[in-house]
């Protein structure tokens, strides 16, 4: 079952095109976004990875805005998951929006990735 939307698609668009501009006008980080927006830019950007890849065998964590399970396998319940992929936010967007290629993203220290299903490769980009 796909998990509940909390953010609107419009609402979460809108935030991922403030972020992509600012970004765009800085040259690099949208350091200017607000943290409200650049949360819902990447809370929405969560429940589209859970949305497209339901399941509970990876955590994906962008602390300190939010977390979100996805890809079918074996479920977690206990302690530290298994299969946990974690990243800050401006790392997390890039990948969602195609700025940044996995691979880069963890050669840049800016993400990890730990245990065997960690790899979401083929999910990015989402927007």
């Amino acid at each position: 079952m796909p998990p509940r939307r909390r953010i609107a698609a419009d609402e979460g668009r809108a935030a991922i095109a403030a972020w992509l501009a600012a970004r765009e006008e800085t040259g690099g980080e949208a350091t200017k976004l607000g943290r409200p927006l650049l949360a819902t830019a990447v809370r929405y950007t969560l429940e589209e990875l859970a949305t497209r890849a339901p399941g509970n065998s990876v955590e994906v964590r962008v602390p300190p805005f939010g977390v979100a399970q996805c890809i079918e396998g074996p479920r977690h319940t206990r302690g530290t998951p298994p299969n946990v992929v974690e990243s800050d936010a401006e790392t997390w967007l890039s990948l969602a929006t195609g700025r940044i290629a996995w691979p880069e993203a963890l050669a840049s220290g800016k993400l990890s990735a730990s245990g065997t299903r960690t790899d979401l490769s083929e999910l990015l980009p989402l927007a």
